[in-house]
């Protein structure tokens, strides 16, 4: 195999986990970010995200889910740092559903059981629902993965990093990238992996939507209870709902999608967080919520749109990645790998 010049532009999961798997397969690639290498404002950077299998009514999804987790434990091995915290992950479902909801996990070999809520008495569950608790899911550690890839990539000869290199067009045919000072960089494959900034770029149908998180500290007296919980979706209220437990240095995360708003760009000015952190705190995702301290609100972006879940082709030379969130992140290694086994067979 001839070994390929390879620009990656965008630094966050997708982008530096497909360095790593070009690294691996012997290509020469270069990684570019508007800001440093890892980058805080990156859509990926975030304390944690959740990593579960079971898709129920998706067996595709599933089957991807699975590949993603396998492939998490071997970049665990691969870059040398832990990244999963195994605590599980139980959804709420109305007390007539559950049967075929577990019905399904095992015909899909999803290990799951079933959690009363009166046994997470600190978790806001929907009237009339039960959870089903995903055994082998957990929370991603985010930070720490982009960290440890950045180390794993910087100590790599075949790894070029450069941060502060935004990127300002790039042609899909030739494979051409304009840096924003005007240098242009040539290429064999291009992947553009820039999350919410991806359509500024390339011609993805793609619609920008803004989210809030809240970070929040427990309780001094329930602090050991939230270390083993798991993370929780489809929970509040309005079973629309979700939040991810503290433990390894982070916070307790919650949001809904409640307070998901469809907008034109990455701007926040003028979207202050005030009014969605109130209707957060008011939305029942966690009992007893005044006993809580919030830490910070953060506003994050992420896409839709009828586009590839993993990878989008863009032009003979470029390939793009319009997923963001936490979906996007926990599949991120199967795009890499993707991405990397198109410019093998395009090179043998």
């Amino acid at each position: 195999m001839t070994p390929r010049e390879v620009v990656v532009a965008g630094a966050g999961v997708t982008g530096l986990l497909a360095a790593v798997e070009c690294a691996l397969a012997g290509h020469h690639v270069t990684v570019l970010d508007r800001g440093p290498i890892p980058n805080p404002d990156a859509s990926s950077a975030d304390q944690h995200r959740a990593l579960r299998t079971f898709a129920p009514g998706d067996a595709a999804a599933t089957r991807r889910m699975a590949a993603a987790h396998r492939r998490w434990l071997e970049l665990e091995t691969l870059l040398g740092d832990r990244f999963l915290r195994r605590v599980g992950i139980v959804t709420a479902w109305p007390d007539g559903d559950v049967g075929g909801v577990l019905e399904a996990a095992i015909g899909a070999g999803v290990p799951v059981s079933t959690v009363a809520p009166e046994t997470l008495p600190h978790i806001g569950f929907p009237a009339g629902t039960t959870g089903v608790l995903e055994l082998d899911a957990g929370v991603l550690l985010a930070d720490r993965v982009l960290r440890t890839a950045v180390r794993w990539l910087d100590a790599h000869p075949a790894v070029r990093l450069r941060p502060w290199s935004a990127v300002t067009e790039v042609d899909g045919d030739t494979g051409k990238v304009t840096l924003a000072g005007g240098e242009v960089l040539g290429a064999d494959a291009v992947l553009v992996a820039a999350g919410p900034w991806t359509p500024d770029l390339v011609g993805l149908p793609a619609v920008r939507h803004r989210q809030t998180m809240l970070y929040l500290r427990p309780p001094a007296e329930l602090a050991r209870w939230w270390e083993t919980a798991p993370g929780a979706g489809r929970i509040g209220a309005d079973a629309r709902a979700w939040l991810l437990p503290p433990g390894d240095g982070t916070l307790l995360k919650i949001s809904s999608d409640a307070v998901c708003r469809e907008v034109p760009d990455t701007d926040c000015a003028g979207d202050g967080p005030a009014d969605w952190t109130q209707a957060l705190l008011a939305a029942s995702i966690l009992s007893d919520v005044d006993r809580y301290t919030v830490v910070a609100a953060k506003q994050c972006h992420y896409l839709t749109g009828d586009v590839d879940a993993l990878l989008a082709r863009v032009g003979s030379a470029v390939q793009a990645r319009a997923a963001c969130g936490g979906t996007g992140f926990a599949t991120a290694p199967l795009a890499a790998r993707r991405f990397v086994t198109t410019i093998t067979e395009e090179t043998a």
